[in-house]
């Protein structure tokens, strides 16, 4: 098989070369019967092999063509059960074990993620997870569940039950590793779930029971708030490595941790940034993933349609499926703060398994990585799904903690001493402006306006910055509303242009309508409700009075720029009637408004209803969330996928290089082979 021997070169070999012969064996004709003592051999041997790429890749392809009959990674799944289950009972002490059970993941890892990237079949026949009939098996195996089962629950129990410490923490990191390659699966669907999808490894997962669920998401939640590093002299390392890179026993120091050394970056993208605490990031990736997921089912005939009257033609086509229960997902939702007990905030107890966490410890890790996108989502998850812990982030008096990182990072402007409620106002309408000339999505823009409009009758001291960025908002949003009015216009005045562009027209100018006139009641919210407390909005409506001229008469706007008229009258007819010396400076009448914002009475002001949005999760959220973490697991974990293989979002495929004189692919200056790998950039 070309790259790959299948005996050693020599009678008394080196281990080296025993290696070798043992990864050819793997990967071979020959099938081995579990309980061989090849198995014990392949995991027990301290192994320093140095392989690049295209080696590794040989020895794949020969391992899918074998394991048809072979069935080796159903028996090497089999043995690191087996691992796991010992490392479970000694709770993580049997150095043997712990040593089996990661070299067992690690080539698990590797061979399966190829398989998976290659595979054709729908359900991943490719997997062979099943064992011949005339398998011989141990006197005291008993094989009373599927193959992929049986490994999850083991992994699922070594995470949950087994503490992180310096003798374990490279299998909790590996364990982690190998349920990102086995619930990879996910990448080769597209985003709409159908009740055909067959995902085995993720699908075993969503089977546990409520106790192993509730202690696995407990204890992943747990490694990112306590972010557990391993000590020095038993660091963490890369997984594979190539020639010039330290062999696993320098590196570890330790029998309990000898491993086949494949090519890291074969596995893991080699031009990935390195996590600056890899179990913390995986921990917090898997569990992402797995709250995520959704299983989609046909419906039995003695259930009834839940698909939503309203909902639009697409949904109408899964009337007849509906996805299961996530348990996972209902964990989450269900977590309880530890300080409470066993009651909740309104005093009632819960019956059955509940995760119970440190919600203070949860509220500050989130503040302190929120500028990572993963701990974005989580925070997400957290606030829409668990009550109890919105309820929580509410009633603490440093909310700033996770609404309000550091300033600096806005390039824009120079902002000082900025409230909450003001960075706030400033940020949605910068994304109202990105969103208006780059993506242009009509769901962004009526998300921002509405989180506005919520916030209008409460803004307490906006800053100048704030209130100028809103009145632009006002005349950004007009300057488009008159382009599509004379685009319309032109095009109904020639008559061989098409009715539907007319149409289009009309609706887009509808949507734009409805934007100026949000803008418009969240600035009649803030003059009504909030004016004495906001000089600055008083002045900016003073200083760029002009741009609301064009719409005094339009029927939809009118009512409301009449509310805005009678605050420019009241003040200007003060500015007017107020003598100063010299010329108007912008501190004079600045000073003058809030005078004069004492004796403002409301005289005048029609009163409309309060503007109220409330949010509502769409009713397949799955179709946005499994393509948007899957990214996120591409892009922070440095995990690796063959991009043709990839269907849940669009890829770019990159350009394959050219062979060089040798036949062989062409290297970057660090050697590494320049493949196929998508890895999507933060």
């Amino acid at each position: 098989m070309g790259g790959v021997p299948s005996t050693p070169r020599f009678a008394d070999s080196r281990p080296q070369d025993t290696a070798e012969y043992l990864i050819a064996t793997f990967v071979g004709e020959k099938s081995f019967p579990l309980a061989s003592d090849f198995w014990q051999k392949l995991l027990e041997l301290p192994l320093s092999l140095h392989w690049p790429s295209h080696r590794v890749h040989q020895a794949c392809e020969a391992f899918a063509q074998n394991n048809c009959y072979t069935r080796h990674l159903a028996k090497i799944l089999i043995h690191l059960t087996w691992c796991l289950q010992e490392c479970i009972s000694s709770s993580g002490t049997a150095s043997v074990a712990i040593m089996k059970a990661i070299n067992a993941v690690y080539i698990s890892s590797v061979f399966l993620k190829y398989l998976i990237e290659n595979a054709e079949s729908e359900n991943f026949e490719e997997l062979h997870l099943s064992l011949d009939e005339s398998e011989p098996l141990p006197k005291e195996f008993v094989l009373d569940q599927n193959i992929e089962n049986l490994v999850m629950h083991s992994v699922l129990s070594f995470i949950a039950l087994v503490d992180v410490s310096p003798h374990t923490y490279n299998l909790h990191q590996e364990l982690l590793n190998f349920m990102l390659v086995a619930m990879s699966t996910q990448l080769l669907s597209v985003p709409s779930l159908g009740p055909k999808d067959v995902h085995p490894f993720i699908d075993a997962a969503m089977t546990e029971e409520s106790s192993l669920v509730c202690s696995v998401v407990r204890r992943l939640l747990l490694n990112y708030i306590t972010r557990p590093r391993i000590s020095v002299n038993s660091s963490s390392y890369s997984i594979f490595s190539e020639e010039n890179q330290p062999g696993v026993l320098q590196r570890v120091g330790s029998a309990a941790a000898t491993i086949v050394l494949l090519p890291f970056n074969y596995l893991v993208s080699s031009n990935g940034e390195g996590s600056s605490n890899p179990l913390t990031d995986c921990s917090l990736l898997v569990l992402l993933v797995l709250i995520h997921y959704h299983k989609c089912v046909e419906n039995d005939e003695s259930i009834t349609d839940r698909s939503d009257d309203s909902a639009t033609s697409d949904s109408l086509a899964k009337s007849s499926t509906h996805f299961t229960v996530n348990p996972y997902c209902n964990a989450l939702e269900n977590a309880r703060d530890i300080e409470f007990g066993h009651m909740d905030l309104e005093g009632n107890a819960h019956s059955g398994p509940v995760v119970r966490l440190p919600f203070a410890s949860l509220f500050d890790t989130l503040g302190m990585y929120l500028a990572d996108e993963t701990a974005v989502l989580l925070l997400y998850s957290l606030v829409q799904g668990n009550s109890g812990f919105l309820e929580y982030v509410l009633v603490r008096t440093d909310l700033d903690t996770l609404i309000l990182p550091s300033v600096p990072w806005y390039k824009e402007h120079l902002l000082h001493q900025t409230s909450l409620g003001s960075l706030l106002v400033i940020i949605l309408i910068r994304t109202v402006k990105y969103n208006l000339s780059k993506l242009r999505d009509v769901y962004l823009h009526t998300t921002c306006l509405a989180t506005l409009a919520n916030m209008a009758p409460h803004v307490h001291r906006l800053s100048a910055y704030a209130s100028q960025r809103l009145v632009s908002l006002f005349y950004m949003l007009s300057r488009k509303y008159n382009k599509i009015a004379d685009r319309r216009d032109d095009k109904k005045g020639n008559l061989t242009e098409q009715d539907s562009f007319a149409e289009d027209m009309s609706a887009e100018l509808h949507i734009y309508t409805d934007f100026l006139r949000i803008v418009l009641e969240i600035l009649n919210a803030i003059l009504t409700y909030a004016l004495p407390r906001n000089p600055e909005v008083v002045y900016a409506i003073l200083h760029r009075e002009e741009v609301f001229q064009p719409f005094k008469s339009h029927p939809r706007f009118n009512e409301l720029l009449e509310n805005i008229y009678t605050v420019l009258d009241f003040f200007n007819s003060r500015l007017d009637a107020q003598r100063v010396d010299g010329e108007w400076s912008v501190e004079k009448v600045l000073q003058s408004i809030i005078i004069n914002c004492r004796s403002w009475r409301g005289d005048g002001l029609k009163m409309f209803t309060r503007l109220y949005f409330s949010y509502e999760q769409e009713s397949h959220p799955e179709e946005f969330f499994i393509p948007y973490v899957w990214q996120l697991v591409l892009s922070r974990c440095g995990f690796s996928f063959n991009p043709s293989a990839i269907n849940l979002f669009p890829v770019d495929l990159p350009v394959k290089e050219e062979s060089n004189d040798d036949g062989e692919p062409n290297k970057h200056q660090n050697g590494e082979l320049n493949e196929q790998r998508v890895n999507i950039d933060p």
